[in-house]
């Protein structure tokens, strides 16, 4: 077998492993192990290095052209959809709104709303509409704009009350100009955008002020709630996570909610549409924003930046910010306006960075004028009287309201908690709460995502089978997080061959220059090589080509007779990947810096810590897979007739997702999935544990992507035989999946001949 001792040298130029190969290299005795790096040395992989955390630096992703931005405000766009849950887009059931308590206040009047986002499940908050003298601002055609003030994690948000000391703080420092903007800025906010002429909707983050059905808005681990039994789950469990069902998820539906439900307000004109909230009611703006084109102009406070992304479960979610941060989710709004404040907070340094690159792309969209940054750096985190006086002069100049500038704001009475509280007597708070209520949410999600994706296992036809790869390849797209590398970026380093017995044996390593990976690789090369390379994926890397005594794996052997390559390779976390005793179980869990250690495992449990920044272990193999497909497929000097993929017991689902990704760089498939099924871990930190794969149909979404290519595969599930039976004919090629039906025992034979064909 491959072994190489410390001193063997590694060689430094890239060559050629099948075909021609004109470097001679003498190798030593092979030994029990095959390594290709010393004893002790891991392989040069950025991945081996610290994983990112929420703290860490996230620069804007640059684009030099408006077709480029195009695409890259795509992919913002659907990656921040799945990262919520919504993708597709769950079903908009009856709001069932309640409008009451209407309070008049001269020139605004204030009304008490809830209304249900999902059956069951309450949004809550003030609607605040201009009157009397206020009437006149705003219109347009006749109609008046609209705002959504998502208020963010103050405690008790909405019938916030500053205390009399600290409200004569703020009015010493400049930040407040009336105590009763100091008593309750939320509050503030919404009277002088009413007084505007615009009809204001401020709502509760979950968990926060009215929204009583969850406990918290940042919600923790119990492990009651995690139980595998539909319906009696919560969000924070494998269950959950595995469908996108989060905090963050919840609170972008109820935005998308609370959209439909000002639109649904006499007058309102629907091209004139603010959302502007500051901390976690800035991230909210940002979401909706990004996602929902009927908001008009965007005004996120002290958020925006390229350092903390957000702390509370209900600013991560899973897929999140790979690849993106907070500077490319807030540009995803434009050409639309777009105005952002900094305070001295992880904002302070926003001017160098981000800034520059916001303004470079509202120049390249056409949209010069349109974006605007206000560095408020002497004040802490905020949205105080200066922040707020910004926004209002945007609004005046982008909504064209005709306002004498600087628009100012006036006293006000401030209303408190009993003025403002939707539920009383006759309107009493909803009784299913807590983990009841968490558990409900979660089974009509699950419900809901079940009858959409399940018809797109089964297409019956092209157009429904385009929708299929619309949805499901989309979601495949973020959640693995990576195309076939090109020719360019991926080369090979050479360690050693041996000559045997009708057969080259090789090593070497492979890398991927554009993501600095490095992968531990072997080959058998037959002397009559005719063209075939089968890429032979095991659960414990690249020594699954060989039995215990040193001698090939019979059914690799039998391959190599006639004339096929076969390779395989340590994927990350196998092999020469781990330190001695190290195992593969589980991926690595992300510390949450800067809290007490009871804290950091509340935070450390949230799997959105972990996957909202960091790919899973399971994409990460799959990564390697498709690097090593490149590099076979494309290694100069080489005439590769075809390349198959070989995923055995334990390693089916890997072949099963690269062979998604890869598309017609596959020519045929063998996947013994055998049961395999993600909703079965019951850890989130397994090392086959993907966010979300069990929302889009389980292992059916990968198989189901594998149309039209060849896919031999063994699994008894007789429903997903018939979800892929209607693929492949739907795709024109029922003849190219093969459905083994007998004794798994017996089945090598059957799949060595498909291999053949």
């Amino acid at each position: 077998m491959i072994s190489f001792p410390p001193q063997f040298p590694r060689l430094s130029r890239s060559v050629m492993l099948f075909g021609l190969c004109s470097l001679l290299i003498v190798s030593p005795t092979w030994a029990d192990t095959p390594r290709v790096l010393p004893q002790g040395q891991l392989p040069q992989d950025k991945r081996l290095g610290e994983p990112r955390t929420l703290n860490d630096y996230f620069p804007f992703t640059q684009v030099s052209s408006t077709a480029e931005w195009a695409q890259r405000q795509e992919q913002i766009k659907r990656r921040i959809k799945i990262a919520a849950g919504l993708w597709p887009m769950p079903e908009k059931t009856p709001l069932n709104a309640v409008v009451h308590g209407k309070k008049d206040m001269g020139d605004y009047t204030v009304e008490k709303v809830y209304f249900e986002s999902l059956p069951g499940h309450f949004v809550t908050g003030n609607l605040y509409r201009p009157s009397g003298a206020s009437l006149k601002n705003g219109i347009k055609n006749g109609k008046r704009p609209g705002a959504l003030c998502p208020h963010g994690h103050w405690k008790d948000a909405r019938f916030y009350d500053l205390g009399e000391k600290q409200r004569e703080q703020l009015i010493a420092i400049g930040a407040e100009r009336f105590d009763s903007a100091a008593q309750n800025h939320y509050q503030a906010r919404c009277v002088q955008l009413a007084r505007m002429g615009l009809v204001v909707f401020q709502y509760d983050m979950i968990g926060n002020s009215d929204s009583n059905q969850f406990l918290e808005h940042r919600r923790g681990p119990r492990e009651q709630m995690n139980n595998s039994e539909l319906g009696k789950w919560g969000f924070v469990s494998p269950q959950a996570e595995a469908r996108l069902q989060t905090n963050f998820g919840l609170q972008t539906w109820n935005s998308v909610r609370a959209m439909d439900f000002l639109l649904n307000q006499d007058q309102i004109d629907a091209k004139r549409i603010l959302v502007t909230g500051a901390s976690g009611g800035a991230t909210q703006t940002m979401m909706i924003s990004a996602i929902d084109d009927r908001v008009g102009a965007a005004f996120p406070a002290v958020m925006v930046s390229t350092a903390m992304q957000g702390g509370c479960t209900g600013e991560n979610g899973f897929y999140l910010r790979i690849g993106q941060g907070n500077i490319d989710i807030a540009a995803a709004v434009a050409p639309r306006p777009l105005g952002i404040t900094a305070a001295d907070d992880w904002t302070i340094e926003l001017e160098k960075k981000g800034v520059p690159d916001l303004m470079k792309l509202y120049e390249l969209a056409g949209a010069k004028g349109k974006f605007e940054a206000h560095l408020n750096t002497w004040f802490k985190h905020n949205y105080n009287h200066l922040s707020r006086t910004q926004m209002y002069n945007f609004v005046n100049r982008h909504f064209e309201l005709g306002l004498e500038s600087p628009v100012l704001e006036r006293d006000f009475t401030v209303l408190l908690k009993p003025d403002l509280t939707v539920w009383d007597e006759k309107h009493p708070a909803p009784k299913k709460t807590g983990d009841e209520h968490e558990r409900a949410v979660c089974r009509w999600w699950t419900e809901d995502s079940a009858k959409q994706i399940t018809a797109l296992l089964s297409p019956k036809n092209k157009a429904d089978l385009a929708k299929t790869r619309e949805v499901i390849a989309g979601a495949v797209d973020v959640m693995i997080g990576r195309q076939l590398p090109l020719a360019a970026e991926v080369n090979f380093e050479l360690s050693g061959k041996e000559e045997k017995s009708g057969y080259m044996e090789l090593a070497g390593l492979i890398r991927n220059q554009k993501h600095d990976e490095e992968i531990p690789a072997a080959f058998v090369q037959p002397t009559d090589w005719k063209g075939k390379i089968v890429l032979w994926v095991f659960p414990e890397g690249k020594s699954g080509l060989y039995q215990a005594d040193g001698k090939l794996n019979p059914a690799v052997k039998e391959l190599v007779d006639a004339g096929v390559g076969v390779m395989s390779a340590d994927l990350f976390r196998q092999g020469e990947f781990l330190k001695p005793g190290e195992k593969t179980s589980e991926n690595p869990r992300v510390q949450y810096p800067g809290k007490t250690e009871k804290a950091d495992q509340r935070w450390r449990l949230s799997g959105v810590y972990n996957y909202g920044y960091n790919d899973s272990l399971f994409s990460r193999r799959v990564h390697d897979i498709l690097t090593c497909i490149a590099f076979v497929q494309n290694h100069e000097k080489r005439d590769v007739k075809s390349v198959d993929l070989v995923g055995l017991e334990g390693a089916g689902q890997w072949v099963a997702a690269a062979a998604a990704v890869a598309g017609p760089a596959i020519d045929h498939t063998v996947a013994i999935t055998d049961g395999f099924r993600f909703a079965h871990l019951d850890s989130s930190f397994d090392q086959n544990f993907l966010p979300g794969i069990v929302k889009y149909g389980d292992i059916s979404a990968f198989l189901t992507l594998s149309a039209p290519q060849k896919l031999w595969l063994l699994d008894a599930d007789t429903e997903l035989q018939k979800q892929l039976h209607s693929t492949y004919t739907a795709a024109g090629a029922a003849e190219a999946v093969a459905l083994y039906q007998g004794n798994k025992e017996k089945a090598q034979p059957d799949w060595l001949k498909f291999l053949m064909k």
